[in-house]
């Protein structure tokens, strides 16, 4: 494809360059399941088989010239068989335009590493992984990046607990950091809802407001 003449891309500052890239796109590589103008911005949805070869078509080619990868996260929708959206963001320098390339997984099927493209994305596969458990095929150092040695889990995924599984604190008895289960103790509390505002002064406007409170408090 890099032969090919670059007279007839249009100038990449062009607001008919995005859709012409998306028309370019859904019929020069098999493997597109679609490729369109979403909330003002180029979305392609690929296979994940296809993704190598889409990745060099965007990075090589001269009618796209896809240069940077800015950015690859993940993203979880549990009820999906292939409840993981893989999402990469790139960057094309030289004409000034950004394209966003989704493929979708589930937690046992890896996706092929991009980072012999672009050596950057090793940093982003593994937080991915760390974050969502999103595995990837040739990637020689998929470690956890963010959450700590030992954690269980991935804290980005929807049937991730909030509280999560276990919490770390020092012990003054040992004296050492411990590990242990999370518990939320919590004795019977009686909250008080009422602003702390209210009955302290009457605003300029509040005044209606301010009758009705007081009509409240004597029917209780």
């Amino acid at each position: 494809m890099a032969d090919q003449s670059t007279a007839s891309v249009p100038a990449g500052r062009s607001s008919s360059y995005p859709s012409y890239l998306a028309f370019t796109l859904s019929t020069s590589l098999p493997g597109i399941a679609s490729a369109a103008i979403e909330g003002g911005e180029l979305v392609v949805r690929a296979d994940r088989e296809r993704l190598i070869p889409l990745m060099m078509l965007l990075r090589d080619d001269p009618r796209f010239r896809f240069e940077q990868l800015m950015d690859l996260c993940g993203v979880d929708f549990p009820q999906r068989p292939e409840r993981f959206d893989v999402v990469y963001n790139l960057l094309s320098v030289s004409l000034n335009q950004r394209v966003r390339v989704i493929v979708t997984t589930d937690e046992l099927t890896p996706v092929a590493s991009v980072h012999q493209i672009w050596p950057c994305a090793t940093w982003w596969e593994r937080e991915c992984y760390d974050m969502y458990g999103v595995l990837f095929s040739g990637q020689p150092d998929l470690r956890r990046i963010l959450s700590d040695y030992g954690f269980e889990g991935h804290p980005l995924r929807k049937d991730f607990p909030l509280t999560g599984y276990t919490e770390v604190r020092y012990d003054p008895e040992r004296r050492q950091i411990v590990r242990e289960p999370v518990t939320l103790t919590q004795d019977f509390r009686d909250f008080d809802f009422v602003s702390p505002w209210e009955g302290v002064l009457t605003l300029p406007g509040d005044e209606r407001a301010h009758e009705l409170r007081q009509i409240m408090k004597k029917l209780n």
